[in-house]
Order: structure tokens, then sequence, then C-alpha cells
């Protein structure tokens, strides 16, 4: 116990062996919704669900170890919300790309973000994004996911030209049965109830078996499925086109923009940032996130990050990597469960999506709506993330309106040397977009 506690610096941090256990399990069962969540959202995608699980689950044990292990930080990694549905929803669905492409695009990104890493280049670049975009991408991905969430449970289904969307079938068997998950799920958080969104997910699939709205799966545990039909199928070829770039720079983006900013915030919660607001060896969690990134698409998922559920696990009273550890120990053990995870319907997760939705939504009271130099590039990133259906529209609409607006205000001081580089690549994303 002496060798643990000098490994990860206990005593400094005012910490003890059980309090980062207790943080660890605290962590893990508020993000432990991903094994369901991500699976199903990348099936749209043409990934098979038992395959996809294991990845997730192998992605989430990789990262946190090496979280544990190199960066001794209690930031947990698994496959990010957001990027998967840009995945699979807009790059294959939309766009026609093969999720073979799709994951050879995350994973060059993956390798860029190693290489700046160790160049210091990716800090530099990372703090030019205004803090108002930030807040409006979160905003944004967070409502692209709502209308997933409804429009998979039947709640909102797809319309006729001029009127897009409408109401589905509220009095549907299945429609009942995601709606009476939502308001599980809503009471199981405002009561505080630890895991609950896992749990609203697995009670509502259950309500789901035993009516008969989702068929029943035949076992509840086994050994895990073989990850084979998805591992290493990069399609280097399809993806090292101009007509593939406007992909890979929105993949590198939002991976840099989220990264930095939950390791800035889980880092301010927890006690870590120095006297002028920096996170001493900030090099190490990112490296960690960079590495995987290009992990988890060899595997065959998207891509991996630290997860801003990891604030629950602090408020806890994590402060090692022991935390990660813990988290990586729980994610192992899911791999068990893999009949009923596969067997999960849409009636089950959908009202997860649409409150994780919610919880994305925070950020918004942030943006300051009374500055409009501030106010319209985020307004133009949340509206056309969630009316063109493309979350990488959006986040590149804000890097050309936000110097534009500066520009008309004549506040050109408050605009970085590196934010000009984003300009230009989303400039040359609109020009090289696949719009047919």
């Amino acid at each position: 116990m002496k060798a643990l506690a000098s490994f990860f610096q206990f005593e400094p941090h005012k910490t003890t062996f059980s309090r980062e256990v207790i943080a660890g399990l605290t962590t893990f069962t508020t993000m432990s919704y991903i094994v369901v969540v991500n699976p199903a959202i990348l099936s749209n995608a043409g990934i098979p669900v038992g395959p996809s699980f294991v990845a997730t689950v192998l992605a989430a044990v990789f990262g946190c170890t090496l979280m544990g292990l190199y960066a001794n930080r209690p930031f947990a990694i698994a496959p990010y919300m957001g990027e998967n549905a840009f995945i699979a929803f807009t790059v294959c669905q939309v766009l026609g790309y093969r999720w073979q492409t799709a994951l050879a695009a995350i994973f060059i990104a993956g390798v860029l973000f190693i290489l700046m890493t160790v160049l210091r280049l990716r800090q530099w670049i990372v703090e030019a994004v205004p803090q108002s975009l930030r807040y409006s991408f979160a905003v944004g991905i967070g409502l692209f996911l709502t209308f997933i969430g409804l429009n998979q449970a039947g709640i909102v289904t797809l319309g006729v030209p001029g009127a897009p969307v409408r109401s589905g079938h509220i009095t549907a068997a299945p429609v009942l049965v995601a709606i009476l998950g939502f308001i599980l799920i809503s009471v199981l958080i405002i009561r505080k109830v630890p895991g609950a969104i896992l749990l609203g997910i697995v009670i509502t699939a259950i309500i789901g078996f035993i009516s008969r709205t989702a068929p029943a799966p035949e076992h509840l545990l086994s050994l895990p499925p073989g990850i084979r039909p998805i591992l290493w199928q990069l399609d280097f070829h399809g993806v090292l086109t101009w007509k593939a770039f406007p992909i890979v720079l929105t993949i590198f983006i939002m991976a840099f923009v989220d990264t930095m900013g939950t390791l800035i915030g889980l880092s301010a919660r927890a006690g870590f940032l120095d006297e002028h607001g920096n996170l001493p060896q900030i090099e190490r969690p990112m490296l960690v996130d960079a590495l995987s990134t290009c992990f988890s698409p060899a595997i065959g998922t998207t891509t991996s990050g630290a997860f801003v559920e990891s604030a629950t696990g602090i408020e806890a009273g994590g402060r090692t990597g022991l935390t990660a550890l813990v988290c990586a120990a729980c994610f192992a053990l899911t791999l068990f469960f893999s009949p009923f995870i596969a067997a999960i319907p849409a009636q089950a997760y959908a009202p997860a999506l649409i409150v994780v939705g919610l919880f994305m939504l925070a950020p918004i009271a942030r943006i300051d709506f009374s500055d409009y130099s501030e106010s319209i590039p985020a307004f133009g990133v949340v509206s056309l993330m969630c009316f063109s259906f493309n979350i990488a529209v959006g986040i590149t609409a804000g890097f050309v309106l936000y110097p534009l607006c500066k520009l008309a205000a004549g506040k050109m001081k408050e605009i970085k040397p590196a934010l000009w580089v984003l300009t230009v690549l989303s400039l040359l994303f609109f020009v090289f977009y696949p719009y047919e």
C-alpha cells in the first residue's frame, strides 16, 4: 500500500486509497452509458453492434489505464459523444462515406495530435479558440444529439418539404416506452441516483423486453464477441483525397477543442491549475488523448478523449491516476455483458441521448449575448449544426464568422494569430465540401 501511495502521490493531494477507489467507481457509473450508446450510434454507420461494443470497452480500458499510469490524473477516457454522431450521421449517412474511410480520417487526426503534442503546437492553437465558440460547440452538439434521440425514439419523425419534421405516433407502444424511459432517467437524475443514465437505459430495455416492443436477448452473459470484422479496417486510400479533406479537418478541430476544454475544466475543479491558470505537465494527458485517438479507430471505434463525467469522480475526492485505473477495471468487466448490450433497443437508449443533450446545453449561459461579436458566431454554430444536420458545417462556420464579426466591431486585437489558421482551414472546408 505504501508503494502504491508513493507511486500515485496520495499525500500531496490529500487523498487515500479508499477515496480513489470510490472516485473511480463514481466516474464509471456516470459515464458507463457509453458502452450502450456508442455502439448504437455507430450501427447507423454500418459498424456491427457486437464488435463495436467490444471496441468501445477496449478503447476506454486503454485510455483510462494510460491516463492512470502515465499521466497520473483522475481523468477517464472513452469514445466521445458528438464525434460518434458526426461519423455516423454526417460522414456516413449524409455524405455517403464508408465507416472504414471515416476511421482512417480519425487515425490521421490522431497521428497529427501526437506530432503536435510532442512539438508543443497543440496548446498554442487550442488556446486561440474563443470561449464563446467553445461553449457553442457543446450546445450545438447537445441539441444535435437531442434531435437524434427524439427521432430514434419516434417522438419526432421526418416530415415533408416545407415541414421537415413533425410529431411522431405518440401513442404507439415503442414510443410510450421511450417516453417512460425519459421520465425514468429524469427522475433518477433529479434524485441524484448514481449511474442514473445507465440504470435508466437498463430498466427501460427490460420494460421493452417484457412488453414485447423489442426482442429479448437469449442470454445475459457470454464471452466477448470478436472484433476481427472491424479491427484495423482503415481505408487510407479513400481518405487521402481532396474530397475527404473536410472530414479530416472537422474531426481534427472537434477533438482538438473538446480535449483542451475538458482537460482545463476538470483540472480547475480538481485544483490542479497553477497561479497562471495553466495545467502543469499538460502534455502528458494530451499525449494520452492523442494515443487514444489513434488506438480507437485501429480497433474499430471513433475518437476517444477525456470525459467531462470525470468531474463526478473528482467531486468524490479522486485526485490521482488510481481513479482512472479503477474506472478501467470496471469497463473491462462489462465485456461479459455483450448479449444484453446488443439487444438494447432504440426506445431504451434514445432517451439517454435526449438527456445527454440537456447536459451539453448548460454552457449556453456562459455566452455573452450582449456582445453581438460573440453571440452571432455562437448562434451560427448552434443553428447550423442543428438545421443543416451537420456538426462540421456549424463548427467551421463559427471560425469564419468570428473574425468577420470582430472586424465589424473594431475588435481585431481580440483575434489570436492561431485563430486565423483555423479560419483559413474552415474556408477551405467550404471550398472542398462535397455538396452533391
